[in-house]
């Protein structure tokens, strides 16, 4: 019996990591290490389909939510030819979370890195990121987005916007500095990147190794911008704080100032301090989750949808006579 526990990112924008714990097709994910969902995936269905199956879609069974305060509740049930097949799947993964589950945050396996390229064909904005070579016949967005969220409530002052929100104007400005070209890399343990096919061009560019310091580690290179630009760059980055500190490999002098940053918004820090993989200050930190205690005891406005992960699943309906 094979487990896998792994990280992969949400990219494009860069908005968290999803922590999985994975038997065969089931799966139990997290964003905050609290709260689990369990699916469960019919992968019979793929029997036969060759390497077209490897781009089909088989929606996602909803086997069940856990923490650890409330413990499983699970989704609605019914028979099927293979009811019992996923069954089994499921209850091997919850089996293997209530033991891991205290494990996280677990190693990045999401190796194979799509990048936009800039005009001098290096990496400029990472797209998106898998963990298999099959993966990366996948046909993501190949423009590289700020995000819903930071169109709604990134601010900087760097440059002049002429009316529009920041989010919109840096996203269109990173992509100006692109001629549309991205290619997949597959990054080494020690940073380095092989190149593998490119999309919409960029043919010749398959075999070539970049070192580490062509990909820059916050996921938007800087070279070549003006100062105005390089400061909207980091103004983003600082807005982007609490999700950065999710990463493993930020240097002592950059984590430290991430938490400065994320400490200004601090019920992301309370949902995500968890799977931070190194602390710099705690007292910062912990007053940090101190004040978004106290923030949740207020009334607070509705929340806007969050678009870092949908979890598209089929509800398994119980009949009306059972």
């Amino acid at each position: 019996m094979q487990i896998e526990c792994y990280a992969q990112r949400l990219l494009n924008p860069f908005r968290g990591v999803v922590h999985t714990i994975r038997y065969q097709s089931a799966e139990a994910v997290t964003t905050d290490g609290i709260e689990w969902d369990i699916y469960v995936a019919n992968d019979a269905l793929l029997e036969g389909l060759g390497p077209a199956g490897r781009r089909a879609q088989i929606s996602d069974i909803r086997y069940g939510h856990w923490s650890a305060e409330t413990g499983l509740k699970r989704g609605p049930l019914f028979p099927s030819e293979d009811f019992k097949r996923l069954e089994n799947m499921g209850a091997v993964v919850y089996e293997n979370l209530l033991q891991m589950h205290r494990a996280v945050p677990f190693a990045f396996r999401d190796q194979f890195e799509l990048w936009l390229l800039d005009r001098h064909n290096l990496p400029l904005a990472l797209l998106h990121s898998v963990r298999t070579n099959t993966e990366t016949d996948t046909q993501p967005p190949l423009d590289w987005r700020a995000g819903m969220a930071a169109r709604e409530s990134f601010q900087s002052t760097a440059v002049p916007h002429m009316g529009e929100p920041a989010g919109v104007y840096l996203s269109e400005y990173v992509n100006s500095l692109s001629d549309g070209v991205a290619q997949w890399f597959r990054r080494s343990d020690d940073g380095a990147g092989l190149g593998l096919h490119a999309l919409k061009g960029g043919e010749s560019l398959r075999g070539r190794v970049l070192e580490t310091e062509a990909f820059p580690p916050l996921f938007i290179a800087t070279a070549g911008m003006d100062e105005h630009h390089i400061q909207l760059v980091h103004d983003y980055h600082a807005w982007q704080a609490p999700w950065m500190l999710l990463l493993p490999n930020l240097d002592p002098a950059g984590r430290s100032k991430l938490e400065v940053s994320a400490c200004r918004q601090a019920e992301l820090v309370e949902k995500h301090f968890r799977l931070y993989p190194a602390v710099i200050d705690q007292q910062a930190l912990l007053a940090a989750r101190v004040a978004a205690a106290l923030a949740r005891n207020q009334p607070k406005p509705t929340p806007q949808a969050d678009e870092t992960m949908s979890m598209f699943y089929i509800e398994l309906s119980v009949s009306a006579d059972e």
